[in-house]
This record gives structure tokens, C-alpha cells and sequence, in this order.
């Protein structure tokens, strides 16, 4: 598996030669820096463990200071680790860009979905609305009828759908193909769309279906027409 870290700028859309559309997520990726790799004798598995964006020292507490300074570099805001298969080659303190995907390779993308706070079952579970017309009933919004459900003693069920908090979950987009990786820009194009809000943290990383890999759409490249 291999995996990157990322900040999720927006959507917008690019074109294919022969003409066709396709909606794109900006992720923005920075170089990620290798802290730590963890082996079968020493950790009892084996695994990359990657930092992002850096904090300042004097907002680091010294276990984290001491870490990153293995790596010769400073104290990560965001630790992640990914399983090492596809990445054990990478020597600690090494720098992982956007060019570790290409164009084509088929990921699968997490993140933290928007919090929409404490919201009704109509925008939690999409229920329908009660009855509203000819002055009946006056439930349009209310959850209605809950332990009606069979011979229960008036038992509320377990996992009724009911109001309360929504959104904020680590949220896992599967089966994305990356359209573009440019590490000297430093960003890559997701087909579709990715959880989370504009500049949250997203991972990227190798999806865990069958399929890793489609055929790379060849996109218009307007560099050639700049000059004309």
C-alpha cells in the first residue's frame, strides 16, 4: 500500500482530449517526511510512519521534538502511518511527494466529513415530511410514531433513526482514480469528490479493492496554446 498526505483545496473541472468533462478535487500535497520505520523484529510489524506540515518548536512538546529530530527535520503537525509493502525502500528522514501516484492508479481517500451539528431525522436519514395539507396533522417535521415497530411492549428499538449529531466521522471515499500528480506544483487531481471541508486534511493511499489501476485519461494541456 502505498500513502500520502494531503489538504483538500476545492473542486473544479478539467477536459479531456476527445472532449469529454471530468469533475476534479484539488488536493494540495506537500512534501510528507518519513519519521519512522517500523519492523517485524522491533515493532512486531511493519509499517511507514509519515509527518505533515510542520509546528514549531515551541509549540512541540520534547518527546516530539526528539522524534522528528531523527529525521532531521522539525515536529509534524499530522503523524500517519501506512503499511509498508509498497514503501519499505524509503529511508528515514526521506521526503514522499505527489509523484508517488500517477495518473491512472485507482486510491481511495479519507477524511472528516462537515459537521452539521445536531440536526432532525429529515436531514440526518432523509425521512419523508408528515402530511401538510387540509389542516391535518401538524407533525411536518417531528420524528413521529418510534415503538410501533411489531409486538415490543412499546420498546424503542436499537438504531432508530432519531435526531442528533451529524457529520464530523472519519469518512472514506473508495474506488477515486487520480487524474494528475504534479510533485513540482505540488498537488494531485482526484476524479470526484473527497470528504471534508476546503483545507482539511485528507489520506491518500492505495484503495483496497481488486482494481488498482485504470487507463489514464489524456487531458488537454494548455501550455501548447499559450504561445499560439
Amino acid at each position: 500500500m502505498k500513502g500520502i498526505l494531503g489538504r483538500k483545496l476545492g473542486m473544479t473541472q478539467v477536459f479531456t482530449t476527445d472532449g469529454n468533462l471530468i469533475p476534479v478535487t484539488v488536493i494540495e500535497v506537500k512534501p510528507n517526511v518519513v519519521l519512522q520505520k517500523k519492523t517485524a523484529e522491533t515493532d512486531g510489524y511493519e509499517a511507514i510512519q509519515l509527518g505533515y506540515e510542520d509546528v514549531k518548536e515551541s509549540r512541540a512538546n520534547k518527546p516530539a521534538i526528539g522524534h522528528a529530530a531523527k529525521a532531521n527535520t522539525a515536529p509534524k503537525h499530522y503523524i500517519r502511518e501506512f503499511k509498508a509493502d509498497e514503501m519499505m525502500s524509503l529511508e528515514v528522514g526521506a521526503e514522499v511527494k505527489a509523484d508517488l501516484f500517477k495518473a491512472g492508479d485507482v486510491v481511495d481517500v479519507q477524511g472528516t466529513s462537515k459537521g452539521h451539528g445536531y440536526t432532525g431525522t429529515i436531514k440526518r436519514y432523509n425521512a419523508h415530511r408528515g402530511p401538510e395539507s387540509h389542516g391535518g396533522s401538524k407533525n411536518v417535521r417531528h420524528i413521529g410514531s418510534l415503538a410501533t415497530t411489531g409486538r415490543n411492549n412499546g420498546r424503542i428499538e436499537k438504531n432508530t433513526p432519531m435526531p442528533g449529531q451529524y457529520g464530523g466521522v472519519t469518512t472514506t471515499n473508495q474506488n477515486l482514480t487520480i487524474v494528475k500528480a504534479d510533485a513540482e506544483e505540488g498537488y494531485i487531481l482526484v476524479k470526484g469528490n473527497v470528504p471534508g471541508p476546503k483545507k482539511g486534511l485528507v489520506v491518500i493511499h492505495t484503495t483496497v479493492k481488486p482494481v488498482k489501476e485504470v487507463k489514464a485519461p489524456e487531458l488537454i494541456s494548455y501550455a501548447e496554446t499559450e504561445g499560439k
